[in-house]
């Protein structure tokens, strides 16, 4: 066992900080060894980091409550089905650490929130037995960096949004087929990790993520991106590989023949004929409200239910060709459309992996 010590330049009182390090002892009971050091009431104190990574451990020792201002607690690799309440209650803890462990749905306290200190900033329980996104993690809002990656998770929880300062939130390499509309409420957000799921359709939502620099998302099943994708300014880094919308060319058209309604609803709206509540019932009124461009600058048409859905592949930083959901009032819009928002600067986009 090691104990070591560090300096903090960066606080204005420059203290020194303990570090107990007991990573790769290979002891499956450090009880004895944390309790001995227990005994010196200072160092116990002092102690904010405690390091059990890749011992074999089965529970977590009971005396790591002793350390009242433990701040990081490490408990990667080892064999841990649970986690005891009062680690989180007792504790001071602000990054937590039990990635590749044996934790399912019912290995966490009923509540991850501290009673004492701030809350957790750091959670990682990647690599675990998840089937089901925690929902006691939405509870902490300090919350910075969430890593949930490398489990069996089929569904992320709606209340995801609550997580008001997330910066990081990694899930990939789970059984993920959609993702919600909250998603797009995490307002802090920089990095969105998806890849390695069963994704099929992202919410349009996502553009909403003004600070989002990386979103990962291959080896999913995605055939198109959300044209309000290309909005995000911010975004360095899209990665896309191994989903169908690169594998092949998609160009998926929906060609129904529009209604009686449909047809007279777009020549009373592409005509400008006058109408008012004399003329027209309350019901048709609303109808016409209901009107969406088509997206073609060219054409001046409208649709309402009917459109084409059609791929179109818009260039970035003058090499890549990212695949864009559009939506025109007909097939013949489809030869001639260019994207509503124009080609993005290079500085909009600088790293697509499609390869």
């Amino acid at each position: 066992m090691d104990v070591v010590y560090t300096s903090d330049s960066c606080d204005s009182d420059s203290r020194e900080q303990k570090i107990v390090d007991f990573g790769h002892a290979n002891k499956r009971h450090l009880d004895d060894d944390l309790l001995e050091m227990c005994k010196t009431k200072k160092l116990s104190d002092d102690v904010e980091t405690v390091l059990l990574n890749h011992n074999n451990l089965s529970t977590v020792p009971t005396s790591i409550v002793e350390f009242i201002n433990l701040r990081v607690l490490d408990l990667s690799n080892n064999n841990l089905y649970s986690i005891p309440d009062a680690i989180t209650q007792q504790c001071q803890l602000t990054t937590l650490i039990v990635k590749n462990n044996r934790l399912d749905n019912g290995s966490l306290p009923k509540s991850l929130r501290s009673a004492q200190g701030s809350g957790l900033r750091e959670l990682n329980l990647s690599g675990n037995r998840f089937t089901h996104f925690p929902e006691q993690i939405t509870e902490l809002k300090t919350l910075k960096y969430l890593y949930l990656g490398g489990n069996q998770i089929t569904n992320v929880s709606k209340d995801i949004w609550k997580l008001v300062n997330l910066q990081l939130l990694s899930l990939g390499g789970n059984l993920i087929a959609e993702i919600p509309d909250t998603v797009g409420l995490l307002n802090n957000l920089h990095a969105l990790v998806l890849c390695d799921n069963q994704i099929e359709v992202l919410p349009s939502s996502i553009a909403r993520l003004i600070h989002l620099k990386s979103l990962l998302l291959h080896k999913n099943r995605l055939k198109h991106l959300p044209r309000e994708i290309i909005t995000l300014k911010n975004l360095t880094e899209l990665s896309l590989r191994d989903n169908p919308l690169v594998v092949r060319f998609v160009n998926d058209m929906t060609l129904n023949p529009p209604s009686l309604l449909e047809l007279a609803g777009r020549a009373i709206k592409t005509s400008s004929v006058p109408f008012g509540p004399g003329e027209l019932p309350r019901t048709l009124i609303e109808y016409l409200k209901t009107a969406n461009c088509c997206v073609n600058p060219d054409c001046k048409g409208v649709f309402f239910d009917n459109h084409v859905e059609h791929i179109k592949f818009v260039d970035f930083c003058g090499k890549y060709r990212i695949p864009l959901m559009q939506y025109l009032c007909s097939s013949k819009c489809i030869e001639t459309s260019a994207d509503v928002h124009g080609e993005p600067s290079s500085s909009m986009m600088r790293k697509v992996l499609l390869g």
